[in-house]
């Protein structure tokens, strides 16, 4: 079983910049590839960006120059920096996690934490 827990969201101006930590629990952290995803009032959940065992990444359109995915299995831990921050960032982020390489799907990710709300102003 792993437990994931968020942080770092919050509320920021326009063009600001975030870092989302996600701590997992236990000792095969390096063997999980994870993934946050964020979902907006009234929309669906929906993939951000996410990073597999062996650092491969993705990113949603969306986001691509503006947020990087990374990891440090040495803390269990896996971040998105968030940067020139936009309002249509505006959404609960959370993070997900399953074996080996990441998925688009939601359904493949095993472990789910409760997420981190980030708000942005205009």
């Amino acid at each position: 079983q792993v437990q994931l827990i968020e942080s770092g969201g919050g509320l920021v101006q326009a063009g600001g910049s975030l870092r989302l930590s996600c701590a997992a629990s236990g000792r095969t952290f390096s063997t999980y590839a994870m993934a946050w995803f964020c979902q907006a009032p009234g929309k669906e959940r929906e993939l951000v960006a996410a990073i597999s065992y062996n650092s491969n990444t993705y990113y949603a359109d969306s986001v691509k120059g503006r947020f990087t995915i990374s990891r440090d299995n040495a803390k269990n831990t896996a971040f998105l920096q968030m940067d020139s921050l936009e309002p249509e960032d505006t959404a609960v982020y959370y993070c997900a996690a399953k074996r080996w390489t990441y998925s688009d799907r939601q359904t493949s990710y095993d472990y789910w934490g409760r997420g981190t709300q980030v708000t942005v102003s205009s």
